[in-house]
């Protein structure tokens, strides 16, 4: 089997608390003397305590455009993602000609050539490395991204496969834009990396094993999630019926993909999930009934770093290898939520 053989996670040295966060998106996206009861309340409502930026909050008054944001984007990822692979690689106790194939996954910006081209020499990458960037899976990407290292794996399990995402949300907030959905990424998003090795069933590895996937695209939700393509770069696309659709789902999914193993979600020791935002987070824990705790570092992720887009749940996933491992032979759920409107698991044995 594929297993996860490290996670490590970076992020920009720019670290800012919440109250700081609601006056630069008061400056950004209200108008002079505009009321700012609502940004205030869904800043509160957030439950985010601190977030990391890509840039100096003072920096992003001289961003004049997508250009500008999407030049600081490149730099900042490039950063980033070095930092992020370099580091799994060496946890991984590997080197970097070990590995063969990179995956990278970001959608709050694009790059060509892709920032995994742009890794290659830098972090010492082998130059026949495969590479896949993937731009769109949202915050999904994180699940689907390690889904999708270990079909690849299953195809060539002597090898090594690496995962990096890098999100940086602050450079898509929409500058004179009040709408609600543009102050709720204000409010929820916030920027950071992670990297995952991982190395097919041939290569000596510790760490839990990728037992099985499944991926669900759910029907007549495209308006749910995503990006509104503009002049000034990327428009958030975020519909108040998130919750609901993991209401109408989620349950179903995680019992018919655990029924299939023999499983149920009370096997379950870990469950390792997407911090989406508070009401996505209790949704989650009521339609599958989860117990007091179960995602208590998806909570704490939240609060101290924000929605990192693709990244959290690899986040999420490196505490909970840090913090929280089961013990030999238990199992734990992976889970992600994104555009399409679609989830993803990976069913994790250790």
């Amino acid at each position: 089997m594929t297993r996860i053989a490290a996670v490590r996670t970076s992020f920009p040295p720019n670290r800012y608390p919440q109250a700081e966060l609601t006056d630069m998106a008061a400056r950004m996206c209200l108008p002079d003397g505009a009321d700012r009861r609502l940004l205030d309340r869904l800043h509160r409502s957030a439950r985010v305590d601190f977030r990391n930026l890509a840039l100096p909050i003072e920096e992003y008054a001289g961003l004049d455009g997508f250009g500008a944001a999407n030049d600081a984007y490149i730099a900042t990822a490039v950063e980033l993602g070095a930092e992020s692979v370099s580091g799994a690689i060496k946890a991984a106790g590997l080197e970097p000609e070990d590995v063969d194939m990179i995956m990278f996954t970001s959608v709050t910006g694009v790059a060509a050539p892709s920032v995994d081209a742009r890794l290659v020499e830098r972090v010492g990458l082998r130059p026949d490395v495969k590479r896949l960037p993937v731009f769109g899976l949202g915050c999904v990407a994180g699940a689907a991204g390690i889904s999708r290292l270990h079909d690849y794996l299953r195809g060539w399990p002597d090898h090594v496969a690496v995962l990096l995402s890098v999100e940086l949300c602050s450079l898509t907030v929409q500058r004179g834009d009040s709408s609600p959905a543009n102050l709720v990424a204000s409010a929820l998003f916030g920027d950071g990396s992670a990297a995952v090795v991982a190395c097919g069933a041939e290569r000596a590895a510790h760490g839990p094993a990728v037992v099985a996937t499944r991926g669900h695209l759910y029907p007549d939700s495209a308006h749910v999630m995503g990006w509104e393509v503009r002049d000034t770069g990327f428009g958030v696309l975020l519909d108040a019926s998130v919750p609901d659709m993991v209401r109408r789902y989620l349950a179903d999914d995680v019992r018919d993909f655990l029924a299939g193993h023999g499983l149920t979600a009370r096997d379950m020791a870990v469950w390792v999930c997407h911090p989406g935002g508070p009401k996505v987070l209790d949704a989650v824990a009521e339609v599958l009934d989860l117990p007091a705790g179960a995602l208590e570092l998806t909570w704490r992720s939240l609060a101290a770093n924000g929605n990192l887009s693709s990244s959290s749940v690899l986040h999420v996933l490196g505490d909970t290898l840090d913090e929280r491992r089961p013990r030999p032979g238990e199992y734990g759920l992976l889970l992600a939520m994104g555009p399409g409107f679609c989830s993803e698991l990976v069913l994790l044995r250790w």
